[in-house]
């Protein structure tokens, strides 16, 4: 089980300092000292950064670092200011986000009752719906005592708030069972989904010595010169220490005489100077009445210590840690008999009716003269305080969410009931346009509207066929930006064409699953940049997703085709998918090759829809006399557009060293439009120059009806590849779909073939492999015939639309369910949320909000960086020319998994940034083709300085604070400029960075 730990309650400036601070860290150890196999983390609040630290070194020993996790709200959340609204529920929704992001099995939220003057953000439910989350319940005593402590309407809406929240929870761990009773009886609780965990005072809370000399300077120093009674617990209307003074001033002055009474905590002047005129009200004298004020916790324990006797007369406790800490110390204790007391004391000769003066005193009195009794006490005390233990109170809590999570992993929660078919926009070229991604989606969309209401997203003026206008709503491009929001649904059909050009922009802003049909998808942006230079799409995508040498090759290159051939550029687009889908595993490879082994892992592989084929065997023979066949000839065709890729020159040169080119009715058919380029020229001479001529036959474009025709009348196709992109070959299953035995080549999708339905030539396969496979099937018939059946019968089975459909509709559903609570839900939220404020929403709010959730949740494909600091460089410390020769050394032996990144030191601003101009300036690339910006970090980065070139340090204390404190890594180099030991720099922290 993962337990992700919420320890506000241990940061916040309300409570880090109070009881709820201590119990939160206290509870947070214990978890760790008894969690057996549990994976535990501490997530922390980036608004406290001075407890960030004091947190990490309390837990060094008991988890690892990477476990301690901080995420970021805006700032300026508090409940205190109404103008902070806007900014505090895209808070809360960071908060969740960030926590769901973790995928825990329950979140314990240590301190829910927080926030209402610091920028603590606590919610239950406000964004993500689904998150187990269990909440440590201290007291309902505002809730119960309303007209006390909730007159102040904005305190009451704040606390009212929290309240929600609390009945929002999965689970609820009271501290008493007497908070326990009243959340079962106050909040309706359920009385499984409260268990009483209990408290402890800490170890340090023991009886102890003290030598003459030091207990003579405690108490001297908080004006303490005799016996004495300690009362501890803070100044509030509940605990009742106006009768505590009018009860302790009712005993005999020869009591008195020989005793004080001492208030043990903070006090306002106002309650200091109200108290003091109370007791002297009642006669006491004025040094029988002392309030220390503050006491450091290591003077509490010696007062603790020292006292003759502990009071605790409050009306209502959550727990009474004080009595506890007392009785630890092994004082007697007298306590109040309500709420939780009784059973922290445990002893009902100690307890007194706090609402009668006369019971408090007449208890005192016995405490304080009655030897024999009150030394009874003590020993029980003792024993009572072994009764509680961190460790007790962990093990009840990992217990009681062990048993909510058994439960909830038995009955999981159904799918939110949605009305109807959910809605879908599906974003996709469709016919009348030239691309196989069209013909696709109109076969798909039939099978897909069983489980959807689809609506058409289309960059065209026309749609084909006929039935898909009539049937389904079609709209522009900029009618689905103005009213996204109202789909549940959202699919693109990505290809490397510019029939998806519009699609850029909209995945970046409405986030969909992605069907990835072109694993690289540099073409279209090469077209988009050329035809656009402004907008820079190429070099963005190639920066973004390959880093500063593909930029370099980018401008450095001959030609930009041999960019568009070299790299992929599609982080971007894959970084905004809710999901991908593909048809290949050999897509999936290219990620891990790319991107790191664990890229695309989250892919779905769905086979390529084919609508199976009719059988035209009656219909062949006029099929054949159409297109200019014999009955008699041996057809073999190669589909689609050709070109290098296709190596369509490869087959023509087998087909004219075979003998099939000696006989007359052997016929080899290209069904396509021929490159417009050098490479159909060349293509189109050697058919002209071989003497076959009216035997090797190029077509053209082939219109749907040719393209079905030469699929019913060929024997045999010839689907061959090279330099896949991570496209699936569509030919090929047409093909198979037709019963045509088929000759691949184990190149890209190509390479997962059934081997059983092809014939599946090596990728780099010999022209002698090829023209002996074109033999066999010319010359053994029942072999072609039984090739072409196995082949039918793997794609009407495997590829059949309604078994297809049926799993997008599943991955849809999945990558819905998914990505709720992500970042691009989130994102999408807080920008249709409307402002409780009274106050507009400022650029500057929405730029906090954008780093907050930058600093909070890792994109997906999110790779750990690698800082270089250059500042020495930029400041002219080192060379420009040692600068390239060392960064560079850094790129080449990077692995793809890991980022390089130089940055700089901006000690103004005390933040680093990228030194994007300055790395294009040495690589010779225009300098403005990228711009230097704020760097985002997280958890799992390495900053990387040099020891001779970083004084500029000194001045970035904070900045470099700020990146410790999100969990990056700092490693000092040394070495000289001929030398800097990269081998040893790599070994220390590439290993540990590309393994986070």
């Amino acid at each position: 089980m993962r337990i992700v730990i919420d320890l506000q309650g241990a940061q916040s400036t309300g409570s880090r300092n109070r009881g709820i601070g201590r119990y939160a860290l206290s509870l947070a150890q214990g978890i760790m000292r008894n969690r057996g196999d549990h994976e535990i983390l501490l997530a922390l609040s980036g608004a406290f950064p001075e407890s960030i630290d004091s947190i990490r070194e309390t837990f060094q020993d008991l988890i690892p670092q990477e476990n301690i996790v901080v995420w970021h709200a805006p700032e300026a959340v508090s409940h205190i200011e109404p103008a902070n609204a806007w900014r505090r529920d895209a808070a809360e929704r960071i908060r969740e986000s960030f926590l769901a992001s973790l995928y825990p099995d329950v979140v314990l939220v240590s301190s829910l009752f927080e926030g209402f003057e610091d920028d603590s953000v606590t919610s239950v439910g406000s964004f993500v719906k689904k998150l187990p989350t269990a909440v440590v319940l201290y007291d309902l005593i505002p809730f119960i005592n309303r007209d006390t402590y909730l007159q102040n309407p904005l305190i009451a809406k704040w606390y009212d708030s929290k309240i929600d929240y609390l009945q929002s929870a999965d689970l609820l761990l009271s501290i008493s069972e007497s908070s326990r009773q009243e959340a079962i009886q106050y909040l309706g609780s359920e009385a499984q989904s409260v268990v009483n965990i209990s408290t402890a005072a800490d170890p340090h809370f023991k009886v102890r010595s003290y030598s003459d000399t030091k207990k003579a300077e405690v108490l001297s120093r908080f004006g303490l010169n005799r016996d004495y009674v300690m009362y501890t617990g803070g100044i509030d209307y509940r605990k009742n220490i106006e009768g505590l003074i009018r009860s302790y001033a009712r005993l005999p002055a020869s009591i008195l005489e020989q005793h004080q009474l001492a208030v043990v905590c903070s006090v306002r002047p106002d309650d200091r100077a109200r108290l003091e005129a109370l007791a002297k009200e009642h006669g006491l004298e004025r040094d029988q009445f002392v309030m220390t004020g503050f006491v450091s916790e290591e003077d509490l324990v010696a007062l603790y210590n020292l006292c003759q006797a502990f009071i605790f007369p409050s009306w209502h406790e959550g727990f009474g840690l004080p009595a506890l800490e007392a009785m630890s110390c092994g004082r007697a204790v007298v306590a109040a008999n309500t709420s939780s007391l009784p059973e922290v004391v445990n002893n009902v000769d100690a307890l007194f009716n706090p609402r009668e003066d006369a019971s408090i005193t007449e208890k005192l009195r016995q405490v304080l003269m009655d030897e024999s009794y009150r030394s009874r006490l003590e020993q029980h005390g003792l024993k009572q305080a072994k009764e509680f233990s961190w460790d007790k109170t962990a093990q009840r809590a990992i217990a009681a969410m062990e048993a909510f999570h058994e439960q909830h992993s038995k009955s999981a929660p159904a799918a939110e009931p949605e009305i109807g078919l959910p809605r879908l926009a599906y974003v996709s070229p469709l016919p009348p346009q030239r691309s196989g991604i069209s013909d696709y989606s109109a076969e798909l969309i039939p099978e897909l509207m069983k489980y959807f209401n689809i609506e058409l997203i289309v960059a065209q003026s026309d749609v084909e066929p006929s039935w898909l206008k009539e049937t389904l709503p079609i709209r522009s491009v900029e009618w689905f930006v103005e009213n996204a929001a109202s789909y549940d649904r959202v699919l693109y059909h990505f290809g490397n064409s510019t029939f998806h050009e519009h699609m850029f922009k909209l995945v970046e802003f409405i986030p969909g699953v992605i069907v990835l049909h072109d694993f690289f998808l540099s073409g279209i942006l090469a077209h988009m940049e050329v035809n656009t230079p402004a907008r820079a799409e190429l070099t963005d995508a190639l920066y973004e997703s390959h880093g500063y040498p593909a930029v370099s090759y980018r401008f450095h290159s001959k030609e930009l085709v041999d960019t568009i051939w070299k790299y992929p550029a599609n982080l971007p687009v894959l970084k905004s998918a809710q999901g991908v889908i593909i048809h290949s595993e050999s897509s999936r490879k290219l990620a891990q090759q790319w991107y790191g082994p664990k890229a695309g892992s989250d892919w779905v592989n769905i086979p390529l829809l084919r609508i199976p084929a009719e059988s035209v065997a009656d219909e062949r023979a006029g099929i054949r006399r159409n297109l200019g066949l014999e009955p008699e000839d041996f057809v073999v065709c190669s589909f689609g557009l050709l070109g290098p890729s296709k190596l369509n020159d490869r087959l023509l040169d087998a087909w004219l060293n075979s003998p099939m080119a000696d006989d007359a009715s052997c016929v080899l058919v290209f069904v396509g439009q021929n490159d417009p380029g050098r490479y159909g020229d060349e293509l189109q001479q050697r058919i002209n120059q071989s003497g076959v001529r009216s035997k090797v036959v190029i077509t053209g474009w082939a219109s749907s009806e040719m393209f079905r025709d030469y699929l019913s009348a060929a024997d045999v196709g010839v689907q061959l590849r090279t330099q896949s992109r991570g496209e699936t070959s569509a030919a090929v299953l047409d093909c198979m779909n037709y019963g045509l035995a088929t000759i691949v080549n184990a190149n890209g999708s190509m390479a997962d073939l059934e081997d059983e339905g092809v014939i599946k030539l090596s990728d780099a396969f010999a022209n002698s492999e090829l023209i002996d496979a074109l033999s066999k099937l010319w010359t053994d018939v029942p072999a072609r015939q039984a090739l072409g059946a196995r082949a039918r019968n793997i794609v009407h089975s495997s590829h059949a639309p309604g078994a297809c459909a049926a799993q997008y509709k599943n991955a849809i559903e999945h990558f819905h369910g998914r990505s709720r609570g992500g970042v691009a839900d989130l994102i999408q939220s807080i920008a249709l949320f409307e402002t409780k404020s009274c106050l507009p929403v400022t650029d500057q709010d929405y730029i906090a909000v954008a780093e907050a959730i930058d600093s909070s949740l890792s994109e997906s494909f999110s790779r750990p960086q690698i800082l270089l600091d250059v500042t020495p460089f930029i400041d002219g410390q080192k060379t420009r020319d040692l600068a390239r020769s060392w960064i560079m050394a850094w790129f080449e032996r990077a692995p793809v998994d890991v980022r390089i990144e130089p940055v700089y030191a901006d000690s103004e601003g005390q933040v680093y940034r990228y030194a994007r101009e300055f790395m294009l300036s040495i690589l010779g690339c225009p300098v403005h083709a990228l711009h230097d910006e704020k760097i985002s970090y997280r958890k799992g980065d390495t900053l990387v300085m040099l020891n001779d070139g970083a004084e500029h340090c000194q001045s970035m204390e904070e900045g470099l604070q700020a990146l410790v404190r999100q969990g990056v890594k700092s490693l000092s180099v040394s070495g000289s400029d001929d030398n800097f030991e990269l081998d040893k720099i790599f070994a220390e922290v590439l290993a540990p960075c590309g393994s986070n």
